[in-house]
């Protein structure tokens, strides 16, 4: 088997990280953790995020703070984001987006949501029958368009002003045609700041993008090459 080579260099700027993501397609997983020297997890049920964390420290995203986006370059900040697909190209899951502050939420210009989906690098995950077997997909470099914004945003509205009127309680997975909120992790209930002052415990909750989004995304641009070609 051909010994695959990683770039030693952090992308410059977007054409650089664009041409170094595309490098990557075609290999499978196990081919990019061997070039990085980990081990892909045995247990698919235990790998939830795996190929994400690969494909950061493979391109050498950067390390601070997460609030802010995977990549910064002086023309502005790209956020990576790797897609779960099955052969067909048909988005497996949701998309997590970013963990939700409770006790303040901004109002959409400002909020996190939008930052953080402002300039995305999609990277099309197509799942094999073991991890390890799973495929990198040909990447897209994506903003949203102007109807696209419009319909997060007033997703994003809908779930601040339940939040405001006090019924956070209620919001569930079902809430937003693409943009959900919906508890984290099914791992029981975390401490996090009451309006009040104070901790309060409950769930902490997440945004996430739903799989008939992204469809529409990838379904423009679905490409996963072959396995073997560069």
């Amino acid at each position: 088997m051909r010994r695959r080579r990683l770039r030693r260099r952090r992308p410059r700027d977007e054409a650089e990280l664009f041409g170094a993501a595309h490098a990557f397609a075609g290999w499978s997983l196990a081919e990019l953790a061997r070039a990085l020297g980990v081990e892909v997890p045995p247990d698919v049920r235990r790998a939830k995020g795996f190929a994400g964390r690969l494909l950061e420290r493979a391109l050498r995203a950067e390390r601070g703070s997460r609030a802010g986006p995977d990549f910064v370059f002086p023309a502005g900040g790209v956020e990576l984001k790797t897609l779960p697909v099955d052969a067909r190209g048909r988005p497996l899951e949701s998309t997590f987006v970013c963990s939700a502050s409770l006790a303040e939420i901004a109002p959409w210009p400002e909020s996190k949501v939008r930052a953080k989906l402002a300039r995305v690098l999609w990277i099309p995950i197509e799942r094999g029958v073991e991890l390890a077997e799973s495929r990198v997909g040909s990447p897209l470099l994506w903003s949203p368009s102007a109807a696209e914004e419009q319909a997060l945003a007033a997703d994003y509205e809908a779930h601040a002003e339940l939040i405001a009127l006090g019924y956070t309680a209620s919001i569930s997975g079902h809430r937003g045609r693409f943009l959900q909120l919906r508890p984290k992790s099914k791992l029981g209930a975390a401490r996090r700041p009451d309006p009040e002052g104070g901790l309060v415990l409950g769930p902490r909750r997440a945004f996430y993008l739903r799989a008939s989004f992204t469809a529409r995304i990838i379904a423009r641009h679905y490409i996963v090459p072959p396995a073997g070609e560069p």
